[in-house]
């Protein structure tokens, strides 16, 4: 990223999958958003496969030996993704970026103990952990957050923005033709959750 002549205010949008996240940074306001940064980052450690899915991992395994694995593969997961995002928050304000807050958008907000099929469970299990690791993490850094579940998130967006979920979609998709590269599902949701905090982080306080 350039440096910026001066500190500029932007946001951050999060789209949290299995061991890793879209990351999108905006800038600018309503009439004149401008898509800083657009990249995935990741919250688990590539050298260690199996912290993409740490409750997987032990699904074949005793009660015990189940538990003691996933601790450690989570403490991994949560060390990964504080680096993660200390390095993107790093990189924004030297570039001369006001990080004011981050949407984080996720599948559920399910409570995974209330599912019964066992790799149901562990996809819910893993899909809270991620989320929590990204929330930790930014807390870490004093940056505000709110959270979205996607299937929600434009209607959610929406009436933050004061605009309709139509609307909002509009202006996310017609975005992506500022930019090179894919503009897919992963990375317009990451766009709307920065773009909702960008706007509306004071009533999402």
């Amino acid at each position: 990223m350039a440096r910026a002549t001066k500190p500029i205010p932007a946001a951050l949008g999060f789209r949290v999958k299995s061991g890793w996240a879209m990351v999108v940074l905006l800038a600018g306001n309503s009439d004149d958003l401008r898509i800083v940064k657009c990249q995935p980052i990741l919250l688990s450690d590539p050298k260690i496969p199996e912290t993409k899915q740490p409750y997987h991992a032990a699904l074949e395994l005793s009660t015990k030996d189940g538990k003691a694995v996933t601790a450690r593969l989570c403490k991994i997961v949560a060390r990964a993704a504080m680096q993660s995002v200390k390095s993107l928050l790093d990189e924004s304000r030297d570039a001369g970026y006001r990080v004011r807050g981050a949407g984080v958008i996720v599948g559920s907000l399910v409570d995974p103990a209330t599912l019964h099929n066992d790799h149901m469970r562990a996809h819910g299990f893993e899909g809270q952990l991620f989320r929590k690791v990204v929330e930790g993490a930014l807390a870490s850094e004093d940056i505000p957050y709110a959270v979205l579940v996607e299937k929600e998130a434009y209607r959610g967006a929406g009436m933050v923005l004061d605009r309709s979920p139509e609307e909002t979609k509009s202006v996310i998709a017609n975005l992506g033709k500022s930019r090179e590269g894919s503009w897919r599902a992963e990375e317009k949701l990451a766009a709307l959750g920065a773009w909702t905090m960008l706007e509306g982080s004071e009533q999402l306080k």
